[in-house]
């Protein structure tokens, strides 16, 4: 009777046939060129898939020239959800961006889970032998593309319709959230060197709704007003509308107008752009500036009473301005706010006012003792004091400003102190007044 091998036997030739297993696979791919690997992995998976009844959904990187949404949203998704137990992934530095960008690596298998159905993905590169020198995309410059990339979605072929029209949208969706949570807001201003005509940087202006100084109410209107415009996609598509917004600031000099652009960027995640029309130098330089406006932006034109006090012939034009805002402008992008501010709201033309211009008009006016309390929570981290009583009635016959006020309490970190030089100064502008 032959006598079983022992454990110890087993187990050392289990280990054995293992690390020649590595050590096969290690000079396989040390010999085998990458683009016979690639091919072997590529028709070892198509072949699993005839002998199964899983179907393969492929989404390529590019459509010819154009970039395919449905790849990046994916590599988005995938990068943010499915990596925690990945022992290989890639991780990038974007450009003007704060965060590291996490992304899947080739031939790694990932398994997601929709609605109680089993999906794995893919990451396929192949390398593309190329005899052309470049191409030319879409703007006139030139490019070469090494490889091609594209995912390989797999499941059971009788999720077919449940996948193309509920799993992939909802992909798209949750990647669109993503990069609105990781993005790095940017400031464009005027740029003649750039492609565009704008330059960029990254934007860290720390205004928000929580510390800005304005009336309670007036800043409680203008966020159910945004909330309201940025949900209603469907509705200016139904309506045949434009999806902007225009907003006129008003009030005099340190009011908080600039301050308060800055809140409505980072609330809603939006880029800036700041457009003085005294650097552009014509109609035709407005026009090729308003087209390079990304969607989700605000585009700021300040001081519009008096971006046209000194216009050549050959300048930019009040006409040109409104009339390429309400038409072609306004047919090439979503989601765009644009608002002017002035010092002097009387002094304005009744054409800039009309609505679908500037829609919604806020009077941002001196310091209130609301706003007041709002500064003096911010800088001094106070709710109350009981020199508060006193500020309230000077404020009432000061007419000072957000900035003022936010400057005195800025010059001492004492309570007392702060407020005391604060009441200093606002029996001082009380005074001057009177005389």
């Amino acid at each position: 009777m032959t006598s079983l091998p022992k454990t110890e036997t087993l187990l050392s030739a289990a280990a054995s046939f293992a690390a020649s297993a590595i050590v096969f696979h290690s000079i396989a791919k040390d010999l085998i060129p990458q683009a016979v690997q690639q091919y072997l992995n590529s028709t070892a998976r198509k072949i699993s898939a005839l002998l199964s009844s899983q179907l393969t959904v492929v989404i390529e990187e590019f459509d010819g020239l154009t970039t395919n949404q449905m790849f990046h949203a994916a590599n988005v998704y995938l990068g943010s959800n499915l990596l925690v137990s990945k022992r290989r992934i890639k991780v990038n530095k974007p450009e003007k961006e704060k965060e590291l960008a996490v992304t899947i690596d080739t031939d790694q298998e990932l398994v997601d889970m929709f609605q109680g159905v089993k999906l794995k993905w893919v990451l396929v590169s192949s390398h593309i032998e190329s005899h052309v020198a470049s191409n030319k995309t879409s703007n006139g410059s030139a490019f070469s593309r090494s490889e091609l990339r594209y995912f390989e979605l797999s499941f059971h072929k009788k999720h077919r319709d449940m996948v193309l029209s509920c799993y992939l949208p909802y992909i798209l969706k949750k990647a669109k959230a993503i990069r609105e949570e990781k993005k790095t807001l940017k400031l464009h201003t005027i740029d003649y060197n750039g492609t565009d005509y704008w330059g960029s940087i990254n934007f860290d202006h720390p205004a928000n709704f929580d510390t800005i100084a304005m009336d309670p109410e007036m800043k409680e209107g203008l966020i159910k007003d945004l909330d309201q415009f940025t949900a209603r996609k469907e509705f200016y598509k139904r309506v045949g509308k434009a999806w902007k917004r225009g907003y006129l600031f008003y009030g005099p000099p340190g009011t908080g107008k600039s301050s308060l652009v800055a809140a409505m960027a980072n609330y809603l995640k939006f880029d800036v752009y700041d457009l003085d029309l005294k650097e552009v130098q014509c109609n035709s330089d407005l026009r090729r500036l308003l087209i390079g406006i990304g969607n989700q932006s605000i585009l700021v034109v300040e001081d519009i009473d008096r971006s046209f006090e000194s216009v050549e012939d050959d300048k930019v034009t009040l006409s040109g301005l409104l009339n390429f805002i309400d038409g072609l402008w306004s047919s090439c992008g979503d989601e765009r706010i644009v608002v002017f501010t002035t010092n002097h709201k009387d002094q304005l033309v009744p054409v800039l006012l009309r609505p679908g211009r500037m829609d919604m008009h806020l009077h941002l006016s001196y310091c209130t003792f609301n706003g007041f309390k709002t500064l003096a929570s911010n800088y001094l981290h106070i709710k109350d004091h009981h020199l508060f009583d006193e500020i309230e009635q000077l404020l009432e016959k000061a007419q000072s400003t957000p900035a003022e006020v936010a400057g005195e309490l800025m010059k001492c970190t004492d309570a007392e102190l702060a407020l005391e030089g604060l009441i200093k100064f606002l029996q001082g502008k009380v005074r001057s007044i009177v005389l």
